[in-house]
């Protein structure tokens, strides 16, 4: 016979009296079959009156509508239930643990600016969950539980972990429009508001902006429909993500812009179908991508202005831009083939280069790469670096390449002068080029001097003609041996002296201006 108890509950059925009476000392209630498929929360619309719980009656008990037995801990811990109703805890305080397994919740569950010692459901059919500014002392445990409609954690406070294991997480309709809305708002909504606000919320499966974890962030293995909300959060602890799929409904498979994290693992199996965007992130740790697939169209991974300790961009497979511009890095960990689509590379300062085997030619192909054209940092920064591990001849190398594809910005004059600057002295970074040019001039001029000789211009002055000094006084802009002016060569040999002449002139004008280029102050010196 029911039990009969004063308002709001007239009548409790069986399973919530074992419920009701259970709390005090925090003991399990398990309602569950002992059959497996029976049991799974998927079928549980299916579940008798046996195990029908009013969602009222278990927001009453944690609210304080009986007290812990003394010496002991009250706490609701209920396995394989059907929640009628919503489990509307909002704005309270809450006196004892919420603790379910494989329960059924189709009304979902709102602890929107509660207060909880600690929520934990596991294995739990769930249609979605309100939880915007919640304050969870211990630990928010959904592992291996579905999520139907989303998650609001925006504003959250966690001070123990999370632990979404297993998750499975979608949008659905119900996340189209916040929590908090008032029915007879949500009647008022237009048509066009009701498709503004689906494209804000709908398309996020976790809108957690805000949301501080004091302890680890432990997501591995979740399957995601939708995206993850994550701008400003804080993961004191690291955030982890390995083996997750998330497939994005709208262009952002993550949005974690100025979030902050001791580490933060996507990898190891991790999938992404959609942009993973860390503007202005900062991890004191290792952000890693190691053995990730990434894919998006246009730019996969964005992480401008981020603080990185150590960058792990090691992707199993990755399908679109990449953004680093701006970024400061301790540890970059990649290979130059990791970016096919092409990489942001402008003002990203990085203290070291690590990786499989790569050559100089690798890396300029890597700064090559970045989809606004020439910007000279990047080649700057790859030489400030060779220079660093005292690979002098590779930071020459490298801002030599950075000349030549500064070339092509030029108008036609400087394309013309840079290219004769490369010609003869390598824009300064191979002088060597200017004493081959000397030798080869030099030995030209000797041996056509030698067998055509000049007449002298005084006949009456001794002296006898040297072909080689003569060519190099040709040679030098200044006359230094007076050679150029007591000999007159003659006839076609005239051309000769003159290309002698004007190709000092150049020689000693490329080397100043390639010098002066090499020893001027600033990255590239």
């Amino acid at each position: 016979m029911p039990v009969r108890l004063k308002r709001p509950f007239l009548r409790l059925s069986p399973a919530e009296r074992r419920i009701w009476d259970a709390y005090p000392t925090g003991a399990w209630v398990d309602l569950r079959s002992g059959d497996d498929e029976t049991d799974d929360p998927a079928n549980g619309a299916g579940w008798g009156p046996e195990r029908t719980v009013r969602a009222e009656v278990v927001a009453a008990l944690l609210l304080g509508a009986r007290q812990p037995e003394p010496g002991r801990s009250a706490g609701l811990r209920l396995a394989g239930a059907h929640i009628t109703g919503v489990l509307d805890v909002s704005d309270a305080t809450l006196t004892g643990k919420l603790h379910m397994i494989n329960c059924y919740l189709p009304g979902g569950v709102s602890l929107v600016d509660t207060v909880a010692v600690g929520v934990r459901l596991r294995g739990c059919e769930i249609a979605r969950i309100g939880a915007a500014g919640c304050t969870v002392n211990a630990m928010l445990d959904l592992d291996g539980s579905t999520v139907h409609s989303g998650i609001r954690l925006d504003n959250a406070h966690v001070k123990g972990q999370i632990r979404f294991a297993g998750l499975r997480l979608g949008i659905g309709e119900a996340a189209r429009v916040p929590d908090g809305t008032p029915k007879d708002v949500r009647r008022k909504l237009s048509e066009e508001e009701l498709r503004e606000r689906g494209h804000r919320y709908g398309q996020w499966a976790l809108w957690a902006g805000g949301l501080t974890v004091e302890g680890g962030a432990f997501m591995r293995d979740m399957r995601v429909s939708g995206g993850l909300r994550i701008i400003g959060a804080k993961f004191l602890g690291g955030i982890y993500l390995q083996r997750s799929v998330i497939t994005a409904t709208g262009p952002y498979a993550i949005q974690a812009d100025f979030m902050e994290a001791g580490a933060a693992e996507l990898s190891s199996g991790f999938q992404a179908t959609g942009t993973i965007r860390m503007r202005n992130a900062r991890v004191n740790g290792v952000l890693s991508f190691d053995g990730a697939s990434l894919r998006a169209p246009g730019r996969v991974l964005h992480l401008s202005h981020a603080q990185l300790d150590e960058l792990i961009l090691r992707p199993a497979s990755i399908e679109g831009e990449v953004n680093l511009a701006y970024s400061r890095i301790g540890v970059l960990l990649d290979a130059p083939a990791d970016y096919p689509d092409g990489v942001y590379l402008n003002g990203l300062v990085y203290e070291a280069l690590r990786g499989s085997a790569w050559s100089v030619a690798d890396r300029l192909t890597w700064v090559d790469k970045d989809p606004y054209g020439y910007r000279p940092q990047p080649y700057e920064q790859l030489a400030a670096w060779f220079r660093k591990i005292g690979h002098e001849q590779d930071a020459r190398r490298v801002l030599l390449a950075k000349q030549r594809r500064r070339r092509h910005t030029l108008r036609p004059a400087g394309r013309t002068w840079g290219r004769l600057l490369d010609l003869l002295v390598g824009y300064g970074y191979r002088p060597w080029l200017a004493g081959l040019w000397v030798a080869v001039l030099l030995a030209a001029g000797t041996g056509v001097f030698a067998s055509v000789p000049p007449t002298q211009i005084d006949p009456e002055e001794v002296r006898v003609f040297q072909p080689f000094v003569y060519t190099l006084d040709l040679l030098a802009p200044v006359s230094v041996f007076e050679q150029r002016g007591a000999w007159d060569p003659v006839g076609w040999t005239r051309w000769l002296a003159w290309t002698l002449i004007a190709s000092g002139w150049i020689l000693a004008t490329a080397l100043i201006a390639g010098a002066a280029r090499v020893l001027r102050p600033g990255p590239s010196s």
